[in-house]
């Protein structure tokens, strides 16, 4: 039944660890956090869309049918709207109210909290209740892959659609199987700071290290870097060999990370945290020098563990801190959270 309202929230993610696997058929444990982005919508007579981001105090207006493209946070509501459409989705002209609380480029995903709420308030105005969301990550991915620019994978929207308070998951990207993790914490809290440097996905190097994997993948004749041996990739040419190596070495972190938290070894989980920011910074590059004295500030404040978060080219680093270790001025405490969901009442 189609409706003249609809709002819905979408989380930020942390990716606890399994970094630039995504994208190589690999492993990943994201979860959920509090933080978010809401979109309320309201169906309109006519023939154009207007949105309103309350952050930016900005606005957008722009055809229904076949939106231009452009850059900023407006691509990503003209490729929310042009996708669901393309999907075959009969989304009315509407007026749209864009607000969160994820801070844009800092690692915790602003990107997909913002696809995925906008896409489901607007199959919202449609009546669609959204059951297939691995078809809806699939399409708030083209949003970010075709009007954006940024060549992600599809983590940070499974994370933000399938999220649990709680819990983190286990997704494999071959298969798209989600696995539930228990975060039983214990005490032990993660918490984030940001760097101080600003990254863009599809502006900084990202869409270079996933044309490296790419290469490394083709000259190996396999199907995903997920099935190199250590032997094979040994052969490759610099800087391939590095980029192979970490994508091996992270999937490996991953599967002994799910052991550590299903065994509740918080202190094992810190390691893994310190050998996979080594192996982002090292091997695949992808650290910066202000990712690196937040890296050193965490630690040098008690951490567990730390490593950068994200795409990598500056945005937010995540620390692992025992019970009692206070965290640093100005660190972010993040907990797993619900996922997407639909919101009870539109606000008017």
């Amino acid at each position: 039944m189609r409706s003249e309202r609809a709002a819905a929230f979408a989380p930020g993610r942390v990716n606890l660890i399994g970094e630039h696997t995504d994208y190589n058929q690999g492993l990943a444990l994201p979860f959920a956090i509090a933080e978010g982005v809401t979109v309320q919508a309201r169906a309109t007579n006519g023939e154009i869309v207007s949105a309103h981001a309350v952050d930016l105090d900005e606005d957008d207006e722009f055809p229904l049918r076949e939106p231009p493209g452009v850059e900023g946070w407006r691509a990503f509501v003209r490729g929310a709207v042009a996708e669901c459409g393309r999907a075959g989705f009969e989304v009315p002209a509407a007026d749209l109210r864009i607000e969160g609380d994820v801070p844009r480029g800092s690692g915790l995903s602003s990107s997909a909290a913002l696809e995925v709420a906008l896409c489901l308030a607007l199959l919202g105005l449609v009546g669609e209740t959204c059951n297939d969301r691995i078809a809806l990550a699939r399409l708030c991915a083209r949003v970010e892959n075709d009007w954006v620019g940024a060549q992600t994978g599809m983590l940070d929207q499974l994370a933000s659609l399938f999220g649990a308070a709680e819990g983190a998951l286990l997704i494999d990207f071959r298969t798209l199987a989600i696995v539930p993790v228990p975060l039983r914490l214990g005490g032990w809290r993660f918490a984030v700071v940001d760097s101080g440097e600003r990254h863009a996905n599809a502006s900084s190097g990202y869409n270079e290290r996933r044309a490296e994997c790419e290469r490394a993948r083709t000259l190996l004749g396999i199907d995903s870097l997920r099935d190199a041996s250590a032997a094979q990739v040994a052969g490759l040419p610099q800087p391939l060999r590095a980029r192979a190596e970490h994508v091996l070495g992270e999937n490996a972190r991953v599967g002994e990370a799910v052991a550590a938290l299903r065994a509740e070894d918080l202190p094992a989980v810190g390691t893994l945290l310190d050998a996979s920011h080594a192996s982002l910074r090292d091997l695949y590059e992808v650290s910066t020098p202000p990712v690196e004295r937040a890296v050193t500030r965490l630690r040098e404040r008690g951490a567990a563990g730390a490593r950068l978060m994200g795409g990598g080219f500056g945005g937010s680093v995540l620390g692992l801190f025992a019970p009692g270790v206070p965290t640093p001025n100005g660190a972010r405490e993040v907990r797993p959270g619900p996922g997407a969901h639909l919101l009870p009442d539109a606000i008017d």
